[in-house]
């Protein structure tokens, strides 16, 4: 009987950690410097980590060939990227395309936010609220301050800051430049995704980006990786049963603790003895310490700037960029 039940048991081949590790310094881009364009880039990464102004730009300068800062600076000022709250209800970089598709992907985790904030929203009818705000940032890119000092005029018994809250958790807004330019300086100021990228459907209820294409994009990007990966990485539950759906049209393997991974069938594997380079620890990135410290060929430089990826198996820091 128990070898009957081992043989409906599917084979996986094993991966190990340092086969996992150079996968995911291909995906990322980290092997050697691409021969991309930084819009591509953007794109190819899923964003990049962006709760402060300049990390966008050390990351593509670890990444890409001959990369300027001036090519994403040139791609914010002419709004084919942007600076908004998206994956793990955290600032990220992304192109126009990609901040209007994600975020409604990612709009049920930053709308639970409000759950932190009920007590100083007590009474606000939060439709009306996030209305208000719309029509408010529609007219004109304001000032968060600005912004929330007109919705506690509106609101005198609520909280200033949750009601502000509010409106970041319930409409895509996204600060507007010159903040996020290379070389220039600007408060946060917002508006719309709508309104700053000229997308049509003013209401804001796009679907987003269906699951099982966040899940081939995820991949692309960090495979092969489980199910609680791409979980960690998002910060959303309940994509089991959308890599269930994409099975069959993916390869699987397991790590070296038995845990199953996902990838797509012509993602780059590098063999396990690829050269590595120096690779940074960077702020965000010390659950990758573990996984890096058992491979030998890896050095390890100075704190830098970096995006947190997924687990610790999977998760890696930057180059250094110089």
């Amino acid at each position: 009987m128990a070898s009957k039940t081992a043989d409906r048991v599917p084979h996986h081949p094993v991966l190990s950690t340092r086969a996992l590790n150079r996968a995911t310094l291909a995906r990322q881009l980290l092997l050697g410097r691409a021969a991309m364009s930084a819009k591509d880039a953007v794109t190819h990464l899923v964003g990049l980590q962006a709760q402060n102004v300049k990390p966008p730009y050390v990351q593509l300068a670890a990444r890409l060939d001959g990369f300027d800062p001036g090519q994403l600076s040139d791609l914010m000022a002419s709004r084919e990227v942007g600076r908004m709250v998206t994956l793990r209800s955290t600032i990220h970089t992304h192109t126009a395309e990609d901040c209007l598709a994600l975020r409604p992907f990612a709009q049920p985790l930053i709308e639970s936010e409000l759950r932190n904030f009920r007590s100083g929203l007590a009474g606000v009818d939060l439709d009306r609220l996030a209305a208000y705000s719309r029509e408010l940032v529609e007219e004109q890119p304001l000032p968060l301050k600005e912004l929330k000092a007109a919705l506690a005029e509106r609101w005198p018994d609520g909280d200033p800051l949750a009601l502000s809250v509010a409106a970041r958790c319930l409409l895509p807004l996204v600060q507007v430049t010159p903040r996020g330019l290379w070389g220039r300086s600007g408060q946060v100021t917002l508006t719309t995704a709508q309104k700053w990228f000229g997308a049509s459907g003013a209401s804001g209820k796009a679907a987003g980006i269906a699951p099982r294409d966040a899940v081939l994009r995820y991949l692309a990007a960090f495979g092969p990786a489980s199910v609680k990966d791409m979980q960690t990485w998002c910060r959303l539950t309940r994509l089991a049963p959308v890599f269930e759906g994409l099975r069959e049209q993916l390869l699987t393997f397991r790590d070296e603790n038995g845990v199953e991974l996902f990838d797509l069938p012509d993602a780059p594997r590098p063999a396990p003895d690829t050269l590595g380079g120096v690779l940074p620890i960077l702020p965000g990135s010390r659950p990758l310490v573990p996984r890096l410290a058992a491979l030998s060929s890896v050095g390890m430089a100075p704190p830098c700037l970096s995006p947190p990826p997924c687990d610790p198996r999977h998760q890696t820091p930057l180059p250094d960029p110089a």
